[in-house]
């Protein structure tokens, strides 16, 4: 069990391939993008904890799906608590609408994280940033809803690759420790897709079986970390000479800039 002053966060598996993720210490816990109320009420029950907040990053059902059963689990016993989402996205359940560089403050679980603007996945999509600045002596943490996975990134159903390639940007800046947590169990898809694009990336082949190993020990492939995005995930390296000669190569022209090379990389992924 967890002391009171140390964070831990917790994967709550959800619907086929979804993580809930439950920021915690021994007492007290924050969801973060929970699609399925179930699953993330039997872990609160089972660990005796007391649910201080919700984050949302989109507005998508399999990341909201759950709120208002959860609200019901609340009142039965008592307890209410915030919901925080993004504003320019439609969510009925959310209690306070967030913008870039606002902040979300908890008591218990002690954590203060930063709002990051990131559209592309979904036109409004936020993530949280918990930072060392304002969380002292714990690891940066990352909760990027579906903007960034583990060796790959969202599909584009509402933004345009320059949105992406920016909000993607965003987290190339981030200190590069920073753990990430995104919300779906992509990984090997993604490393299948990502050794297309570098077949001769030396890290990426060793994270291909690494990943693997872990699924194969029904273990899970994230958090991952902003060095380890760096040095695998094409669409954080469309800056780099090889996915710039794969992209240049399929779509057979010069590409002048990250978000040139984003564009022709997703495309390729959509029909991989």
């Amino acid at each position: 069990m967890a002391s009171n002053s140390t964070l831990h966060v917790w994967p709550i598996p959800a619907f086929t391939d979804n993580y809930i993720w439950c920021i915690r210490d021994s007492q007290s816990a924050i969801l973060v993008d929970p699609g399925d109320a179930k699953p993330a009420i039997d872990y609160l029950q089972q660990e005796g904890l007391h649910l201080s907040g919700i984050l949302i990053t989109h507005y998508h059902a399999d990341h909201i799906g759950g709120l208002k059963d959860l609200l019901t689990w609340g009142h039965s016993r008592g307890v209410s608590f915030p919901i925080y989402g993004p504003a320019a996205e439609d969510i009925p359940e959310r209690t306070h609408a967030l913008f870039e560089g606002d902040r979300v403050e908890f008591a218990k679980p002690a954590i203060s994280l930063g709002v990051l603007e990131v559209p592309g996945h979904t036109l409004g999509h936020i993530a949280y940033v918990a930072d060392t600045a304002h969380n002292p002596g714990e690891t940066p943490k990352l909760f990027c809803g579906d903007t960034l996975f583990a060796s790959g990134c969202g599909r584009l159903f509402e933004g345009t690759p320059t949105q992406m390639s920016s909000s993607l940007a965003k987290f190339l800046s981030l200190p590069e420790d920073s753990l990430v947590y995104c919300t779906h169990e992509y990984t090997l898809s993604n490393i299948r897709f990502a050794l297309a694009v570098e077949p001769q990336n030396v890290n990426l082949q060793a994270w291909a079986k690494e990943a693997q190993q872990l699924r194969d020990r029904n273990q899970p492939t994230v958090p991952t970390n902003i060095a380890h995005e760096k040095r695998v995930n094409p669409f954080m390296r469309c800056d780099q000479e090889p996915v710039l000669a794969a992209a240049e190569n399929v779509i057979g022209k010069k590409l002048n800039t990250p978000a040139e090379v984003l564009a022709v990389v997703r495309a390729w992924k959509d029909r991989f």
